[in-house]
């Protein structure tokens, strides 16, 4: 959904064939049946990005549906509503599981596979920016993002040697139906329409709009490109310039 989709449609009218990974079957099909539609190659799979089962699982789906796997994009993330002494552990807990240890255990199945057959690869992760800049209202989510970053510089590093090369994107606030839902709960909190709510923030973008999932999935068309040989353990914001107000 959201990104996720954003990102699928991209790179399969780059010409990859794209393995859609989603603990929702039904949508996963939904976007793969999409990219088909076009001409497109994709195929739809189960997964929760909890289980190193799940991402052994997927890995190995990728190879045998299309020959091999040279891209790894890690989207999933949720970011539910609470302040630092209303989180919960079992907030705390699904947050960084999803967020944060998703990331860890496919790009290691990924990373195995890539490596295994010596071709290198990229492994394209999802922060935020609030992984440099909390928005504030889920302490958890930024933590969960600013460990996205580390951990890409950690497999940047670790995984150069065999040519596997790992940035990160972070997206500013975007218009998916996941931010849809939160603003809306941030307009019921504070007595006023979405609409008010999505004014207040834009005074602080720049540029002057929200950004939509293809702003971000360009970026990660790049990184997945040969423009981007020689870029690896890097975060490339694209916020709009939120971040400089």
């Amino acid at each position: 959904m959201g990104i996720g989709r954003g990102i699928a449609y991209r790179l399969a009218e780059a010409g990859a064939g794209v393995m859609v990974a989603d603990i929702d079957l039904n949508v996963a099909t939904q976007a793969a049946e999409k990219i088909k539609s076009r001409g497109g190659k994709a195929q739809a799979i189960k997964a929760d990005v909890r289980s190193a089962a799940d991402a052994e699982n997927v890995a190995q789906a990728t190879v045998d549906a299309f020959g091999s796997l040279d891209i790894l994009v890690n989207n999933a993330g949720i970011y539910p509503s609470a302040g630092f002494l209303d989180t919960t552990e079992e907030i705390w807990d699904r947050v960084l599981s999803i967020n944060l240890k998703g990331v860890f255990l496919y790009s290691q199945a990924a990373a195995r596979v890539m490596i295994k057959a010596g071709h290198g690869g990229r492994i394209i992760n999802m922060a935020s920016i609030d992984a440099v800049k909390t928005t504030g209202g889920h302490p958890h989510y930024s933590v969960s993002k600013s460990g996205v970053v580390m951990l890409t510089k950690v497999m940047a590093l670790e995984l150069g040697p065999h040519k596997i090369l790992v940035n990160a994107v972070a997206p500013g606030v975007t218009e998916t139906p996941g931010a849809i839902a939160k603003v809306a709960s941030i307009g019921k909190a504070k007595g006023i329409t979405i609409e008010q709510v999505a004014q207040d923030f834009l005074q602080h973008v720049p540029i002057g709009r929200l950004a939509g999932p293809d702003d971000a999935a360009k970026v990660v068309l790049f990184l997945a490109s040969g423009a981007a040989d020689y870029i690896t353990g890097e975060l490339i914001v694209a916020d709009g310039g939120y971040i400089l107000s």
